[in-house]
């Protein structure tokens, strides 16, 4: 770990013009961070005192996610808050938002599945305006760090496995079901980047043999959940698109599959007729 040169002064305020300290930017540039002075600076914005400087730097040279460093996401817009040990919502996952809502502009009832941060039903509810909005998820650290940014939006978070968390009176009445399902392949696991390997759980990562597990379960309950016209939405990879658009299809729900290019996302949408 570089040795970080010890802090002279206070760290800047957010409207301070002034650069980050050159040894801060110095040790991320030494962790590997490519984008190290944008980081240095956002670091600085968070810190109040010079020796939570130089913990937060720590964090971040010790690998940790600059978002659990932070405390915060940035996400559609929006700062989510985000605790250690929790997964951090990616950018690409703004586009599943985005189709939802190009989808069903009128949602009443959504729910986030898999909801880790809550970040995915908190765009939704900030884009759609007054919705009836659940969240659930199995790991009660997620579900812990997901009420403090759903509950503000007059939202409930649930805990427990899959539609097992959920109150029985949503079934057939969902219009947007959100599920961000983990679906790395076991596998595969090892080959993520550290910062999501060795700091975010493996329950919101690791998608079983195929890494189409969660997504199986999801898809073969969510018609009981949704209402007509609802649509169900899960991000997945290239490579498993065709597999996950036969399962929604053998699920009796229309599927589609959005692609955008930009962002690498893939998000597959089944319609219930």
């Amino acid at each position: 770990m570089p040795v970080l040169p010890p802090f002279s002064a206070s760290p800047p305020s957010p409207d301070s013009s002034a650069s980050p300290p050159a040894g801060v930017v110095a040790a991320l540039r030494a962790a590997g961070c490519v984008f190290a002075e944008e980081e240095a600076e956002l670091i600085l914005t968070g810190a109040r005192t010079p020796g939570e400087l130089a913990v937060l730097v720590e964090r971040r040279v010790a690998g940790f996610p600059l978002e659990q460093v932070l405390g915060w996401a940035g996400f559609h817009g929006l700062r989510i808050a985000v605790e250690p040990g929790v997964f951090v919502p990616r950018r690409r996952t703004e586009f599943l938002v985005d189709q939802a809502v190009a989808r069903s502009p009128a949602a009443s009832v959504v729910v986030d599945l898999c909801c880790g941060s809550g970040a995915v039903g908190v765009a939704l509810a900030a884009a759609l305006g007054p919705v009836e909005l659940h969240a659930a998820d199995i790991d009660p650290a997620a579900v812990r760090c997901a009420r403090r940014n759903v509950v503000p939006r007059g939202g409930t978070v649930h805990e427990g496995d899959l539609f097992a968390a959920l109150p029985g009176s949503l079934r057939g009445r969902v219009d947007i079901l959100a599920a961000n399902v983990p679906y790395v392949p076991t596998g595969e696991v090892g080959l993520l980047p550290p910062e999501a390997r060795d700091h975010e759980p493996l329950v919101a990562l690791d998608g079983g043999a195929d890494g189409l597990d969660i997504l199986r379960r999801v898809t073969a309950e969510a018609p009981d959940w949704l209402a007509p016209g609802g649509c169900l939405l899960v991000e997945t990879s290239e490579r498993q698109a065709p597999q996950a658009l036969a399962t929604f299809a053998r699920a009796g729900l229309t599927a589609h599959l959005a692609v955008s290019e930009d962002l690498n996302a893939n998000v597959v949408t089944g319609t219930k007729d």
